[in-house]
């Protein structure tokens, strides 16, 4: 019976290993046989033959890797567990048996037991499929070669070249352009905005404070799609903005708020400051709040002007406070995707681009490559380069702001 047993798992490892090895040489390969017709001779017809699919030879390929991998470290693991083991005897100390070491694991290491799960959900659900998602950008996954009709293949950096280079640079540079200019103006807008009326606000004299954060307040408490859905309703051609202006005589043909290019722009940019401004207000009005009276008090002695102390005084302390929340808001106002899309969806369109419009940026080009015409090659690649414009930046400006070298100075 022991023999039979061993037998039997030698197999299943046997077996285990050869499935192992063929999800690595297809995940070199991505799959050679495609999916044919074959004469069936018995039904006197051509029958569909599956063949390899390549999304798959991928995923199972990156699974044996990480499954690889967490079995070598288990192995290390092992060796420097049986070596320590070997140290506890030569110390005349008894190391734990199994059944000790599963009474720690819930009892005094209890919390490793428990982050045991969450870990492997990451594994499993975000590092997984977020390597998957990164290696697409290194084939020709498009809508030519969709599995499991067609196979793909690896093309190495070729759609970087294409973005950066190639034919697809013509769509791609402009919306970078546009996605830079829209971050930088949509971020400061909203912070001036915001810096604007909190000061307001905060001046001695005014009444019912109360009432107008009360109300900037609401209206983030109004979901942002609701806003922004109102807003293109009313900026439509024939909305009620347009029929007011050709009703009083003001203009003689509808404004074109979201069809024409240039004004398209301005008008995403203003509409953003009425949904992004309460943000940056709550924001500047707890800065203000907690700033020192003192420092006006020994200002106003020195015949300092308001303009003065808040140049000087109110907003410089603003921004060192802030900074950090500014890097997260251009970061955000890259990956903004609910205000274009809903406000304009992208338009108008614009033929020279490659399935994008003037309006449309980065994030939301990549949505329709995805959605709308398959090129998950060029997608994934969008996103590649996306991420290292933020991350790059974000690093930077941080490590050089006064926020992150002068922490100590803001009590």
């Amino acid at each position: 019976m022991n023999e039979g047993l061993g037998e039997l798992m030698c197999r299943r490892h046997f077996l285990v290993l050869t499935r192992g090895v063929d999800a690595l040489k297809n995940f070199y390969t991505l799959g050679t046989v495609a999916q044919d017709w074959v004469m069936d001779e018995s039904l006197g017809i051509k029958v569909q033959v599956d063949g390899d699919n390549s999304m798959l030879c991928l995923l199972y390929g990156i699974a044996t890797i990480m499954i690889t991998i967490a079995f070598i470290l288990i192995y290390l693991i092992n060796i420097k567990s049986a070596a320590y083991m070997q140290h506890l005897q030569k110390e005349g100390q008894r190391p734990n048996s199994f059944r000790e070491d599963v009474k720690t694991l819930l009892d005094r290491r209890f919390h490793i037991t428990l982050m045991s799960l969450p870990m492997v959900s990451v594994v499993v659900f975000t590092l997984i499929p977020l390597i998957y998602m990164i290696l697409l950008a290194f084939t020709n996954y498009d809508h030519d070669h969709h599995p499991p009709k067609n196979l793909f293949d690896w093309v190495g950096i070729s759609n970087f070249g294409s973005m950066i280079g190639g034919k697809i640079s013509g769509t791609f540079l402009p919306l970078l352009t546009w996605t830079l200019f829209w971050a930088v103006f949509a971020t400061a807008t909203c912070f001036l905005a915001g810096v604007i009326v909190a000061v307001l606000i905060n001046v001695k004299g005014v009444r019912f404070k109360s009432l107008y954060r009360s109300t900037f307040v609401l209206t983030i408490a109004i979901p942002q799609f609701v806003s922004l859905l109102l807003m293109r309703n009313l900026l439509h051609l024939s909305g009620p903005v347009n029929a007011w202006l050709v009703r009083t005589g003001l203009v003689d043909n509808p404004v074109p708020f979201l069809t024409d290019g240039l004004l398209a722009k301005i008008v995403v940019i203003l509409v953003n400051v009425w949904v992004g401004m309460p943000y940056a207000l709550l924001v500047v009005n707890g800065v203000l709040m907690n700033l020192p009276e003192d420092q006006y008090e020994a200002a106003r002695v020195d015949g300092a002007n308001a303009l003065q102390i808040f140049r000087k005084i109110t907003l410089p302390q603003i921004i060192f406070v802030m900074t950090p929340n500014l890097i997260q808001s251009f970061i955000s106002n890259i990956n903004s995707f609910t205000v274009i899309y809903l406000l304009t969806g992208g338009t108008p369109f614009n033929s020279n681009y490659y399935n994008a419009g003037e309006t449309d940026l980065l994030v939301t080009w990549l949505y329709k490559l995805t959605v709308e015409v398959g090129d998950y090659n060029l997608a994934s690649t969008v996103g590649i380069i996306t991420f290292i414009c933020c991350a790059v930046f974000s690093l930077i400006t941080y490590s050089r702001s006064a926020a992150f070298k002068r922490e100590e100075d803001f009590q």
